[in-house]
């Protein structure tokens, strides 16, 4: 007997003393999860710890004014541009599947497409068309004699920024909703002698709360952990303090402003799922195929058309705009493409390594959630889950902070940076694999065992082959989702260790606009390459 098959043997075996169905294959997989559930935690946990080093002049910071400026500002940010996403995506999402708009299926496929922009990709170049003296500026004062646009920093350009970047995460949750919903909901509406406007203000809206809770959640976390649009557009959010108090070498400070940007988002995701609760409605049979009734715009067709054309113009046709802009008078310029191979070599070996390493850690947790169901895994889940609502700077900074304290050897490495992008980005590979997970009847595994094989055999050779499209689609997500990381990469990356994120922000940190254009370009086509994937292969039916 070879040593692997003893090794199968023993990991398919029950371990006496043990549960039944305990066996040492199972014993394994919860010490993965609880080492991932470990790496989780300790961003919070030294986040605290460090906090509390700062006890002296905590009281003080949290009473004082500017703290609770900070957070009227960040609370206000989240909260008016998920008002303004849903303003803009609710509209954009019925028109495109109840309605006769010309071109619907255009703008079904186009309009989500500005999420491919980083936010700091995005602010530059919304600052370098908007700004006072940007390009609309220069274009508007011959024949104008304008010498000046009203200044877009501050507020409203972070605002403006944040709201065309961000709609589509509810354009997608809402469009999604629609296309499920019973169309029967709506007929039994109008056979009541509602309107049009009727059916959809007392039938339809309400069935969408859940939806619109689900994106506006994506949205507000958006806000609260984005860094690269408030920076460039001198927004003062906790995310754009935190770094100035890390640079200024304040960093118990720094810690106390983490955590309370934490319990922000943490607070955020609890009004949220206590709303969701109460929301929840049925809404028929989920199977139905039936296409709903085509609502006839007549000549209000003209004014959605209009809405349409207008939110993608500045979304995504004005960046795009800006971009070759800049690309062709850095290339004028004599900017060296050549000098960006390094940079693109160094992010796609960390978003490929990180990919990988992110998949290895969510598949034990997958499993367990999936197959092992209990109040255990379920708090397991519910911990990998509320990762995502982590800010990528307040893990950076407690890495750093947890690096420089505890794990010297690993500061400022290659292995502490992918750490913190598999830590913030966890929840999209074990999404991916639950879903896929979900798709294999045990009974498939529970054949494999009776025909001898053990529990690494039954995972390699009946579950790897299986989830293989979960695991492909996960690993996706994180690739490209690391592409775009912008404040780990800044405080994590080794020293001389540049990407094409670090290359943006440090060109556009110097006005170097033209500079910062091929890598940002680069950045946005590699980031195009999921989102076009998933719509060549959704299969949603036309109404």
């Amino acid at each position: 007997m070879t040593r692997s098959s003893m090794m199968s043997m023993m990991l398919g075996r029950r371990i006496p003393g043990l549960p039944r169905r305990f066996s040492l294959g199972t014993l394994i997989l919860y010490i993965a999860a609880a080492l991932v559930a470990a790496a989780l935690l300790l961003p919070i946990v030294y986040l605290l710890l460090r906090a509390l080093t700062a006890s002296d002049s905590a009281i003080d910071t949290l009473l004082r004014p500017a703290t609770w400026a900070t957070i009227a500002r960040t609370a206000w940010l989240a909260c008016t541009v998920t008002v303004a996403s849903t303003l803009i995506a609710l509209p954009i999402a019925w028109l495109t599947t109840r309605t006769d708009l010309p071109l619907r299926r255009m703008w079904a496929v186009l309009t989500p497409l500005p999420l491919v922009i980083p936010s700091y990709v995005g602010a530059y170049l919304y600052a370098s068309a908007l700004g006072p003296h940007g390009l609309v500026q220069q274009i508007l004062e011959q024949p104008f004699a304008i010498t000046r646009l009203p200044t877009i920093y501050g507020f409203p350009g972070a605002l403006f920024t944040l709201t065309m970047l961000s709609y589509p995460y509810i354009l997608l949750s809402v469009r999604a909703a629609l296309q499920r919903m019973d169309p029967a909901l709506e007929e039994a509406g109008r056979s009541l002698g509602y309107s049009s406007w009727g059916t959809f203000r007392w039938i339809t809206l309400p069935l969408l709360r859940p939806a619109l809770g689900a994106g506006g959640l994506l949205v507000a976390l958006y806000c609260l952990r984005d860094f690269g649009a408030v920076a460039l557009m001198r927004y003062d959010t906790f995310t754009r303090v935190i770094y100035v108090q890390y640079q200024s070498f304040d960093r118990a400070q720094a810690a106390l402003y983490a955590c309370l940007l934490i319990g922000l988002t943490m607070l955020i995701v609890f009004l949220e799922e206590r709303t969701r609760g109460r929301a929840r409605s049925n809404q028929g049979s989920p199977n139905s195929v039936r296409p709903p009734l085509v609502i006839p715009l007549g000549i209000w067709r003209w004014p959605a058309l209009a809405f349409c054309s207008a939110i993608l113009g500045l979304s995504l046709v004005l960046p795009a705009g800006m971009l070759v802009y800049w690309l062709l008078r850095g290339l004028y310029a004599g900017e060296a493409l050549a000098a960006l191979a390094m940079p693109t070599m160094n992010a796609l070996v960390a978003a490929g390594v990180a990919a990988a390493a992110t998949v290895l850690a969510a598949l034990p947790v997958a499993i367990l959630i999936v197959r092992r169901p209990g109040p255990l895994t379920k708090l397991l889940e519910r911990l990998t889950y509320s990762a995502f609502a982590l800010p990528g700077i307040a893990v950076a900074l407690a890495l750093v902070f947890f690096g420089i304290s505890y794990a010297r050897p690993l500061y400022q490495t290659f292995a502490m940076l992918v750490l913190a992008y598999g830590v913030l980005f966890l929840p999209q590979a074990i999404g991916a694999l639950r879903s896929a997970l979900l798709q294999i009847h045990p009974s498939m595994e529970e054949a494999a065992r009776s025909l001898g094989q053990g529990s690494v055999q039954v995972l390699l050779r009946v579950i790897a082959p299986l989830i293989r499209p979960g695991t492909i689609a996960g690993a996706s997500l994180v690739f490209l989702t690391v592409m775009k990381e912008l404040p780990v990469t800044l405080l994590l990356a080794p020293i001389g260790f540049k990407t094409l994120a670090t290359e943006v922000w440090s060109a556009v940190s110097e006005a170097f606009f033209a500079r910062a254009a091929a890598p940002a370009l680069l950045i946005v086509l590699l980031s195009s390459l999921p989102m076009a994937l998933f719509m060549l292969r959704e299969k949603r039916p036309e109404p």
